[in-house]
């Protein structure tokens, strides 16, 4: 459908809802930092140590420093209210198991992604959001009863719960990505919105921990979770009144009635965009015939989710085309758009991006499920770690909001190969900062780096997969690297068992490991992606100086 066919107050009320539901129900578990503490002073799987066992985590005795006292007045908590020892995991075994609660969410999260995909073009975002919404309430439920389940000995409900969260949350968010389409001149702010209220959504918990904190005997788990329920329930409700049934597409420019000159900007520029990428599929055909390439635009099926971007790119292409007439255009807008999608996964534009954001999200979800532990370690000092904790726990939610604006700007302005290079750099520098011990000011550092780096990181691999694979494909080649990224994630639980056994609570080694394989796939996809870049450069503009050579000859030809 498209957004003329439904009334602009209407189209309002859809993207207020989904910022809305998003805030509190996309992605809650990225919060696990602040929901650790609470697990263990519920005693959850408590059950699993020894009575005679002692925390692995090394405590030293001496006092925060200056800079940590003044984190910790940033918290409205009391010292003498953080029931410090009820905080930490009373053995290994404990420890364990609620870091698997969240290294299982966070893989069913970037897993869901294709099939997340393919339900949204199959079945449209209101079933879609419902199965969200069905996921959300079955883990509120479960959570709920947790204890009555655990003494049936049915299933973990503890770790089921989470995991339906998991699946919950990206359901309900990527099916309201395409209201980007609902106001096409706007649909980069509406990203942008539903983006930020992503990231916000990991301080549900954080609010959480708080509220436990004042009254730890009434807000436990099962009393969160009854308020909880209102999200689902919200989120079912809106989907069956005011969200619409199909996803909202780029309509054809004389489909729109009474356009406004931005609508008719975006119109034209979608027609342009449209004959270039027809364009380029003859040019492909020409130069190889053995390359497959993907189906004519009247028989292909199209992507939600890549149209859900083409608004906010299809400018750039048509500028980018435009551009490399006249000098050289650093752009890889368009690169392998048009191929199959065969082809597009045995190239290396999408083997080395897949490599590189695999080892990116198992470092970014091993640190978020491990920072209290890890600082613990490093600081040697539990009461300076949690106060680190406490930073990172307002911080994430606060990370995306602050940087996406000028992680849009960075992306407008330099091309692919550049900001490739700046997620290398930073990610490298926070695996530095990570190493270092002794340092409370290195730490906090490298927290708010980190908080920074995460949106970036996922925008910038969004933005490279429309720019390279194109729309049509977007959602398979995106969700695909999301679920890879997820499988391998589970290794996560490998790193932390071995942190906790052969390393003795000691982060160093694994994190010069991942490090040293960030420095490796990073360097290549970099290196890889420069060179093609010019090589692109080059194709366009010789291409371009031909084709107009072309064109004075076969006119001085019709005059003569």
């Amino acid at each position: 459908m498209y957004f003329f066919e439904t009334s602009e107050r209407k189209r309002y009320a859809q993207v207020a809802c989904a910022v809305v539901w998003c805030l509190f129900g996309a992605g809650p578990i990225f919060g696990f930092a602040a929901l650790k503490p609470t697990l263990i002073d519920q005693g959850i799987y408590e059950s699993v140590c020894d009575v005679t066992n002692q925390t692995d985590v090394s405590i030293a005795a001496h006092a925060p420093g200056l800079f940590t006292e003044l984190l910790t007045s940033l918290s409205p908590v009391r010292a003498d209210q953080l029931h410090t020892e009820g905080f930490v995991s009373k053995c290994t075994d404990q420890d364990l198991k609620l870091n698997m609660m969240f290294t299982v969410g966070a893989a069913l999260t970037n897993v869901s992604a294709l099939v997340i995909g393919r339900t949204l073009d199959s079945y449209g975002p209101r079933v879609c959001g419902l199965i969200g919404a069905f996921f959300l309430l079955l883990a509120s439920v479960i959570f709920i009863y947790s204890k009555a389940i655990l003494s049936l000995g049915i299933f973990d409900p503890y770790l089921v719960g989470y995991s339906l969260m998991a699946l919950g949350g990206p359901f309900s968010y990527i099916s309201s990505f395409q209201l980007s389409n609902a106001f096409p001149e706007k649909s980069g702010l509406i990203l942008a919105l539903l983006t930020g209220a992503f990231d916000t959504s990991s301080a549900v918990f954080l609010i959480y921990k708080k509220i436990y904190l004042s009254f730890p005997t009434f807000f436990t788990l099962e009393t969160f979770y009854k308020f909880y329920l209102a999200v689902p329930l919200f989120i079912a409700v809106v989907q069956l009144l005011v969200m619409p049934v199909e996803s909202y597409l780029t309509p054809p420019p004389e489909l729109i009635p009474n356009p406004t000159d931005e609508q008719r900007a975006l119109s034209i520029a979608a027609a342009q965009e449209e004959y270039i990428h027809n364009g380029m599929s003859q040019d492909h055909a020409d130069d190889n015939d053995n390359t497959p390439l993907l189906p004519p635009t009247s028989t292909r099926r199209r992507s939600s989710l890549g149209d859900a971007y083409k608004s906010i790119y299809i400018e750039e292409e048509v500028e980018d085309a435009t551009k490399s007439k006249t000098e050289l255009s650093y752009s890889i807008f368009g690169i392998l758009h048009s191929y199959s999608i065969s082809y597009q996964f045995n190239s290396w534009w999408f083997k080395l991006i897949c490599l590189f954001s695999t080892i990116q999200m198992l470092r970014l979800n091993y640190f978020v499920a491990t920072v209290n532990s890890q600082y613990t370690y490093l600081l040697g000092s539990y009461q300076s770690a949690n106060a680190l904790n406490r930073l990172f726990d307002i911080a994430l939610p606060l990370g995306g909001v602050v940087s996406i604006p000028f992680v849009g700007m960075f992306l407008d302005h330099f091309p692919t190969s550049i900001v490739l290079g700046a997620l290398l750099g930073v990610s490298l520098l926070i695996g530095v900062l990570g190493v270092i011990k002794n340092s409370f000011l290195a730490g906090a550092v490298n927290v708010l780096i980190f908080v920074a780096y995460r949106p970036f990181f996922y925008t910038s691999i969004s933005d490279y997969c429309a720019k390279v694979f194109g729309f049509e494909t977007f959602g398979t080649v995106y969700g695909s690297i999301m679920t890879v990224a997820g499988l391998i994630n589970f290794l996560q639980s490998v790193l932390d068992r071995l942190t906790h056994t052969k390393f003795n609570m000691n982060p160093i080694p694994l994190n010069l490991l991942l490090l040293a394989i960030t420095v490796v796939i990073g360097t290549a996809t970099v290196a890889y992606v420069t060179v093609q870049t010019h090589k692109y450069a080059l194709m366009k503009f010789k291409g371009n100086t031909s084709s107009d050579d072309e064109e004075t000859e076969a006119g001085n030809h019709d005059e003569n």
